[in-house]
């Protein structure tokens, strides 16, 4: 850009000085017309590269030496141009070429004030004089300029990015790693990162990678060798010198022609944490494994005693050895339902104690899933009437067989039935719906209780976790749901719950379970 920009400043003046009629035939048009081509051809030869950009300084040396020559010399208005090999190279902002650009300058300024000791030269015409001086300032100050500029962001450039090789570098110093430049035979051109089997990564340098490796692996990183060399990467677990119970990862990676990137870590403290978890979640199987089995001596050392004051309390209830004052018959009838509720909370808690073990087996057998639930509605009939509440089953009319844990589906009825008479308030409804499509049996449980907030929604089904407030909470043990989701997933199926607070609660257990003769689904009956 400089040389086209001298080119087209020698082009203007020449046309202007013409124009004026100041700018005859003679040495002054011949000197602007030599280093006008000398710009010319500078602007070509600069695309060839440094033996271009060589050749173009050399040229201004001889343009620059004769414009002074036919212009007075030293003394004369273009002597300015003694210095465009200087400034050439400048604008070039390449080191090698500087030196040749002052020398060249050097030279013309030499001859050119030989030429005016020794010979006789021609002068140029006073009025042309401030504009040929003018014409050869403002160019070779150009040229300085260009280069000027040029290297201070050649300058910022080289800063940042010797800025960004330290950070690169500490980056590489402080990461977990011994990372190298490995030939093919394995010797270490150069590492950065921490220190590997005693070794800092300047100890590493200019020796081979062998010196990490126990003799007796030496053959395994020989064999990594090649095979990164034909695979372009290879990783193998060698063991340190001096160290048979420790561990190194070498990883290796093409990196060019016969050189690879090098990853030394090392991996006994990898080794150390995973024995060491493998360590925890064996002592957490064994305490879970210690849980359950806690949870069965204790759940069968409480069954004998709680039968015993359950057929006693039952005997003394129905006065089957004589009468009984009316508030010893109230007692006998409470002694009954506490132990009949702490019963099914033992066996809640051994139900779920045995599925978190993945000890609970399923007994499957054909059976006509309304007989299950219906059995469930004969028996929470007594307590829907006592709550006030009015509890209704919605049948198929036909059979609905399905290849089932006949207990567990009792169970799943039993529990959503429960927990909807106690949540359901006095003058309410509870609706158990049974139905079947494809292989999935459907039972929805739907009341008016209280509802449940969307908050507490996500957190049913979960073992011990209840919703409500705190009088809610102490109706049960947070194991209903839990267990009615489990059992449902054993079957292969799932639990939905949908609630409104204030409207009412339905849950819905579909599973997959239905023969296939009762894919269809047969028409409902009420059971009222």
């Amino acid at each position: 850009m400089w040389h086209a920009g001298w080119a087209l400043a020698v082009a203007a003046t020449i046309a202007g000085l013409t124009v004026q009629g100041m700018l005859p035939v003679g040495p002054e048009l011949l000197a602007l017309g030599i280093c006008g081509a000398a710009a010319m051809l500078g602007a070509l030869l600069s695309m060839m590269g440094q033996p271009g950009r060589a050749v173009t300084v050399l040229i201004w040396g001889i343009a620059g030496a004769a414009a002074c020559h036919l212009t007075g010399g030293t003394a004369g208005p273009l002597a300015a141009w003694c210095l465009a090999p200087a400034a050439a190279a400048t604008a070039y902002r390449n080191r090698d070429t500087l030196a040749l650009g002052a020398a060249a300058s050097l030279a013309a300024a030499a001859v050119s004030a030989l030429d005016a000791t020794l010979l006789p030269l021609p002068t140029a015409a006073p009025a042309l004089a401030p504009w040929l001086g003018l014409l050869s300032l403002g160019t070779v100050s150009l040229g300085f300029a260009v280069g000027l500029i040029g290297v201070q962001g050649v300058s910022q450039r080289d800063n940042r990015r010797r800025d960004r090789a330290e950070q690169v570098l500490a980056l590489l110093d402080g990461q977990p790693l011994l990372l190298a430049l490995v030939e093919r035979s394995g010797r270490v051109i150069t590492a950065a990162g921490v220190a590997i089997a005693g070794q800092a990564p300047s100890q590493v340098e200019g020796r081979s990678l062998g010196h990490l490796v126990a003799e007796a692996d030496l053959p395994i990183l020989a064999a990594a060798l090649h095979a990164a060399a034909r695979d372009g990467q290879a990783a193998v677990y060698v063991a340190p010198t001096g160290d048979p119970e420790g561990s190194l990862e070498i990883s290796l990676r093409a990196a060019g022609a016969d050189r690879f990137v090098a990853a030394v870590r090392d991996s006994r403290e990898q080794a150390l944490r995973e024995r060491r978890l493998e360590a925890e979640r064996v002592a957490a199987e064994q305490q879970n494994a210690g849980k359950s089995r806690f949870l069965a001596n204790m759940s069968h050392e409480l069954r004998t005693p709680l039968n015993a004051i359950m057929g006693f309390s039952d005997i003394m209830r129905q006065r089957l050895f004589g009468p009984m004052g009316d508030r010893y018959a109230e007692y006998a009838e409470l002694i009954h339902e506490s132990g009949t509720h702490l019963l099914e909370l033992i066996n809640d808690v051994l139900d779920m104690s045995k599925i978190e073990a993945e000890k609970f087996e399923l007994s499957i057998e054909t059976f006509d899933a309304r007989d299950a639930v219906s059995a469930v509605l004969r028996l929470m009939r007594g307590q829907a009437d006592r709550a006030g509440v009015h509890l209704r089953g919605v049948l198929p009319i036909g059979p609905l067989y399905a290849d089932a844990d006949r207990r567990a589906v009792k169970q799943i009825a039993l529990n959503l039935i429960s927990n909807a008479l106690k949540f359901t308030p006095r003058g309410g409804s509870v609706t158990v719906t049974v139905q079947g499509g494809d292989d999935t049996l459907e039972l929805v449980v739907a009341d008016t209780g209280v509802g449940i907030a969307q908050d507490d929604l996500h957190r049913l089904g979960s073992p011990y976790e209840q919703a409500g407030d705190a009088e809610q909470r102490a109706a049960g043990s947070g194991l209903g749901l839990s267990l009615v989701r489990a059992f449902a997933r054993l079957h292969g199926g799932d639990m939905v719950v949908e609630s409104t607070v204030g409207e009412g609660t339905t849950v819905t257990i579909r599973m997959p379970v239905l023969a296939p003769a009762a894919a269809e689904t047969p028409r409902l009956r009420q059971a009222n």
